[in-house]
Formats: structure tokens, C-alpha cells, sequence
């Protein structure tokens, strides 16, 4: 089951599903120590957000670790992806600490550096945890000319709260530096130069704007 609002620190999130396995959906955010049985013919497809492990299990008794799990009676691969998920999992806590303060985004001065990103996704086409209602912009504040304004419509979330900007068609420019802001929160983040396009890894374009 997908982690509620003051639950503990998420280790890794659900990547893909086959079969039927029980209590687990796409998009589920898991935690250490979280046991999960698979059918012979489930599979289940982990990405680790600190340790970057893409793993992809299929039957047995999967016991999630903090930087990889432990498989009895199925089979694992393993695989390494490219991710900043330690450092956004912490920005986002932090945000959240902070939820109460106010934001206005104010105009960057021409004599002004853009702020230093807080993270880096490997991914163009973010996916942002945010809340039903109201409006998602994320803009380029390394350079003029690139902004985006999506409406949060319940119908666009996946399991109710991902916005994924793959699959509204929007790619955002390598190497580019962002501010995501919706509902009083932001987050300034890098687009790798090196960062593929469309529905890339999860771990490597997750942006926890407003944690559920």
C-alpha cells in the first residue's frame, strides 16, 4: 500500500507490476522492512532510491531492504540506474517541514544567478507527486522562454497523485535548470545533459513537490 501523510521514510517505489500480487500497485511507495509475496508468475519491478538499484524480481518472498531487497524463492536482476533520489527524498522532508510558510516565487534580476538546484532528475519528463487541484508550473530560471502551466486535474494523476509530464507530451531541456511550484511549495531542480526522454526510469525523475 502506497505510504500516508507522517509515515516513515519511503526506501523505494513500485516501478512496474505483473500478475496480481497482493497489496502492491504501481506507483506504491515501499519501506524497509516491507515483506511482499509474489505468485510464481508475479513480477514486481523495484527502483531504490538512494542506492539506484533497478531491480526486477519474479515469484518468491521479497523482504525490502534499505538499499536493496532480499529475494527467497524467486528470481532477481539487478541493474543500475542513474538517480539523485537520496537528495530529493531530503529536499522534499525539508519541504515539508517548512509547509506552513507562504511562497511567492519573486522575478529573477537579470544581474541574478538562478538558485542552485537542489537535486538532479536523469529523466526530461519529470513525474511530480502533488495533490489534486489548483495548478503545477514549472519553469527554466537558468534562461528565459520556458514554462509550463498544468492544470492538476484528478483524471491526469496516476494512483492519485503523480502528475507524469511524459505523458502530456512535455520534455524539458537537458542540462536546464527548473523550479516546480504548486500549492505554497517548490523545488529547484537540473535536468541531467545526459538525461533520456520519455517514460525513463521512475527513481531517476521523481519530484516529491507535495507529499500525500
Amino acid at each position: 500500500m502506497a505510504l500516508a501523510s507522517g509515515s516513515r521514510f519511503p526506501v523505494a517505489v513500485v516501478e512496474d507490476v505483473g500478475g496480481n500480487p497482493p497489496g502492491i500497485q504501481f506507483m506504491d511507495y515501499i519501506e524497509s522492512g516491507q515483506v511482499i509475496k509474489l505468485g510464481p508468475h508475479d513480477k514486481l519491478v523495484i527502483g531504490y532510491l538512494k542506492s539506484c538499484w533497478l531491480e526486477t524480481i519474479v515469484g518468491g518472498t521479497v523482504t525490502v531492504g534499505t538499499q536493496q531487497s532480499e529475494v527467497q524463492g524467486g528470481q532477481v536482476e539487478r541493474a543500475k540506474t542513474a538517480c539523485d533520489g537520496g537528495k530529493m527524498l531530503l529536499t522534499a522532508e525539508l519541504a515539508n517541514a517548512s509547509a506552513t510558510a507562504a511562497f511567492r516565487a519573486p522575478p529573477l534580476k537579470k544581474s541574478q544567478a538562478p538558485p542552485r538546484p537542489e537535486f538532479t532528475l536523469y529523466g526530461r519528463s519529470p513525474i511530480v507527486e502533488v495533490k489534486p487541484g489548483g495548478t503545477l508550473v514549472v519553469e527554466r530560471i537558468d534562461q528565459p522562454g520556458e514554462r509550463y502551466e498544468i492544470a492538476v486535474d484528478a483524471n491526469r494523476l496516476t494512483h492519485g497523485c503523480f502528475l507524469d509530464l511524459a505523458r502530456s507530451g512535455i520534455a524539458l531541456s537537458a542540462g536546464g535548470i527548473y523550479r516546480a511550484s504548486a500549492g505554497g511549495r517548490k523545488m529547484v531542480f537540473k535536468i541531467d545533459p545526459g538525461a533520456g526522454s520519455g517514460e525513463t526510469p521512475i527513481t531517476g525523475r521523481l519530484v516529491r513537490l507535495q507529499p500525500k
